[in-house]
Formats: C-alpha cells, structure tokens, sequence
C-alpha cells in the first residue's frame, strides 16, 4: 500500500461475499483500496444517497468525487466491471465474447442463486442468530444444505467439465464470485464437498489464493468472535 490514501473505497465489510469479491479484483490487479465499514441495518443517511436498496459494496472513487453520489458506483457486479475498465491488467473478464458472456453468466448465477441458498439458507440463520444471542437455526441451515445446495453445486460441478476454471479456460470473473459466495457457507460451517469433485478442487484452489484468502480471513476475524466454531451441515 503507498503512503497516501488510496483512491478506491470500498463501503461495507468483509463479512459480505460481495465487499470481498470487488476486495479480490483491486488485490488481483494490483490496485490500492480501503474498506470502510457501513452499518446497512441503520445506514447513515450519506449512504442512502449512495446505494438506493440500502446495500453493500457501493464503491466510492476518490479521483472522481470525493464526496457525495458523484463518483459512487453501487453493486459488486457493476463494481468489478468498473475496476476492469479502469485497471484492465491482468484481465479478469474474458476477450472472446461467449467467454465473456458465460463468466457474466457464472457470475450471476452466484450473486443470485448460490448467494440466495447459501447465505440466506445457511450464514443468515447461523451467524445473526448468534449475534443476537440466540441458537443458531440448525434446522434452517441444514434443510438447505440437504434440499436447496445440491441442484446448485450439480450445476456449478458440470461447469467445471472442460476444465479448472469457469470461463475462457482461466481465472476471471466467474472464479472469484463463486469464490466468494461459496466461502460465505465456509465462514460459520463445514462445508462437505465430496459428492462435487470439481467444484471442491476448485473451491481448495481459489481460497487459496491470496486475491481469495486475504479478504476471507478479515472476515472470518469478525465471525469467530460470535461464532467460534463452525456448525455442522450433516
């Protein structure tokens, strides 16, 4: 990091997936970033301004605007796609069109479907149920585990059929957000992999890799506090 501020802030926090997925492409393309912490259950009144729905990341760049909702970006997807823009080197999306148009794909399958079931399903009944001082909702948890993730990880497995990567045969986009969203089950559970070969192979490579595990591991500081140990699925 230089010794000035960086350009790039990122409002949020690390426990969210996708505060961690737009973290990994500053990281991967060498580009300086902060993380500014944002309370979204009473969000000030600035970052309403900010981000209509009330959610986290929104990306503030600094050499725009520094203040108010002129260079603000909200959402991780448009995020990520602005940062590429911007810092194209190394590409994270890929060139050839259907490449780059399966990676987009893969990307929102993640943010919606993956993130719905795992999130929703596994972190949300676990983690804010402790962090309220209540039990964690086992059966909430395991009914997704068991019913909702295996339609999701059979098609995340066959995605992986050519190969160790989603889209254009190497890292993009598409790896990182799977990555990401995968890794909000991770934070607060064992997450069995073994009736999905590929995706566990592609799971242990890409958490860790530092883009993955640096921005995981902020996370996981926050989780382990309420939560210190893992809950089990089966």
């Amino acid at each position: 990091m230089s010794d000035t501020a960086p350009d790039l802030v990122i409002y949020g926090s690390p426990v969210s997936p996708f505060v961690r997925k737009a973290a990994a492409c500053c990281i991967l393309k060498g580009v300086d970033y902060v993380v500014e912490a944002v309370n979204v259950f009473a969000p000030p009144q600035w970052f309403r301004d900010i981000s209509p729905m009330k959610r986290i990341p929104v990306l503030r760049d600094r050499s725009i605007a520094a203040e108010g909702i002129s260079g603000t970006i909200a959402d991780s997807s448009a995020i990520c796609a602005y940062i590429e823009k911007k810092h194209p080197e190394p590409a994270l999306y890929p060139a050839a069109a259907f490449d780059h148009a399966r990676a987009l794909f893969w990307e929102e399958y993640a943010d919606t479907a993956l993130a719905m079931a795992g999130g929703l399903g596994i972190f949300r009944p676990v983690f804010f149920a402790v962090t309220k001082g209540e039990a964690p909702d086992m059966d909430k948890a395991r009914e997704a585990w068991a019913s909702q993730l295996p339609p999701i990880f059979d098609v995340l497995e066959a995605g992986l059929a050519d190969g160790d990567h989603f889209a254009g045969g190497a890292l993009s986009i598409a790896d990182i957000t799977i990555a990401c969203v995968l890794g909000q089950i991770a934070l607060v559970a064992d997450m069995p992999l073994d009736a999905w070969p590929k995706l566990a192979r592609h799971y242990a490579m890409m958490s860790a890799h530092p883009a993955i595990a640096a921005p995981y591991a902020e996370a996981e500081k926050i989780v382990r506090g309420p939560l210190p140990a893992k809950v089990q699925l089966t």
